[in-house]
């Protein structure tokens, strides 16, 4: 919620999702991706007895006034069970709650998407660096990339060319990756070769890593193969971009953006770029981001690029739902 901490925001999250109820706190966690999950799991698991006052002040705030609420009381071990299994299914539910509520660990790939990225670094920094590719191309991009700033230059960028070479991973190979994690693939003979890595899958991880990584990981490339370098570069889509994008398009994202969000990552735009995103506002509203620019004082550009990350995030989910159009450098697309 605007306004809150991060752990604030995380308990009154967690609040209501028990408020919900079981089968409405399914439907929710089946939006969102696996660090939310956990950290929502681990929010709920916390909360025994949640006080009337408390319920009620969180559905005001979501202005969901309901007043038939008294003090929650839920055996929060089985609504998550219920609830992440609905959620996710049984195979994918069950490791999740053997290490929220019992504390288990998980295993294989579909674990590593569980843990932070130094945890994961630390797991597969080892590993041949075909392997290491072969893992990160299964995990999200964001997770990936900041796996990626945790190993040296020399391995970073030998991971990254093999992701942008990689054309398909075969069930052998699968299996045989998730035995080295002590985990075996569930129903994996009847997996099919799946269609994975490459420019694209580069540009995606490379758009969260930061412009000095990135600079240095395209010049690695480059070395290696010109063409594929400029594939890599082409697939990529940073803030500025944003400017290629239709009037329909940027409006549909500023519905999907916090005004302080859109205020911090517009402090570092071009003035272009900002009448853009102004044009495709109300008048009033406009006005009013015009004014919380003006007396924005100065902010680290570490938070602007970080809140810029979050918009691209969201960028990238609606152009995946189809519900927008990326257009740029490597030619307007479908996506």
């Amino acid at each position: 919620m605007p306004g809150n901490s991060p752990e604030e925001g995380l308990d009154k999250s967690a609040t209501l999702l028990i408020a919900l109820g079981e089968d409405q706190a399914a439907e929710v966690l089946k939006h969102l991706g696996p660090r939310e999950v956990q950290k929502l799991g681990h929010a709920m698991a916390a909360l025994k007895t949640v006080p009337r006052t408390r319920v009620e002040g969180v559905l005001d705030e979501f202005h969901k006034i309901h007043n038939e609420y008294a003090a929650v009381h839920v055996d929060t071990d089985n609504f998550i069970r219920g609830a992440l299994t609905k959620a996710l299914g049984d195979d994918k539910a069950s490791n999740l709650i053997s290490r929220i509520l019992q504390g288990g660990e998980t295993a294989g790939i579909e674990g590593l998407k569980w843990m932070d990225a130094a945890t994961v670094a630390d797991l597969i920094r080892n590993e041949h660096p075909q392997i290491i590719a072969t893992i990160l191309v299964h995990l999200e991009k964001d997770h990936a990339s900041e796996i990626l700033t945790h190993f040296t230059e020399r391995l970073r960028n030998d991971v990254v060319l093999r992701i942008a070479t990689l054309e398909g991973i075969q069930p052998a190979a699968l299996r045989e990756l998730n035995d080295a994690l002590a985990r075996v693939l569930s129903g994996s003979a009847a997996i099919k070769k799946t269609a994975m890595g490459g420019a694209r899958t580069v540009a995606e991880i490379l758009n969260f890593i930061g412009t000095a990584n990135e600079t240095s990981v395209l010049d690695a490339v480059r070395e290696y193969d010109p063409d594929l370098a400029q594939k890599i570069q082409d697939e990529m889509f940073v803030f500025d971009n944003l400017m290629d994008i239709d009037d329909r398009s940027i409006q549909l994202i500023l519905r999907e953006v916090q005004s302080d969000s859109l205020v911090l990552a517009l402090k570092g735009a071009t003035p272009e770029l900002r009448e853009k995103i102004f044009k495709n506002m109300s008048q009033r509203a406009a006005e009013m981001l015009r004014e919380d620019l003006e007396s924005k004082g100065p902010v680290r550009l570490s938070e602007v690029e970080a809140e810029q990350k979050e918009i691209l995030k969201t960028v990238r989910r609606l152009a995946d739902e189809g519900q927008i159009v990326l257009g740029g450098a490597g030619g307007e697309q479908m996506v």
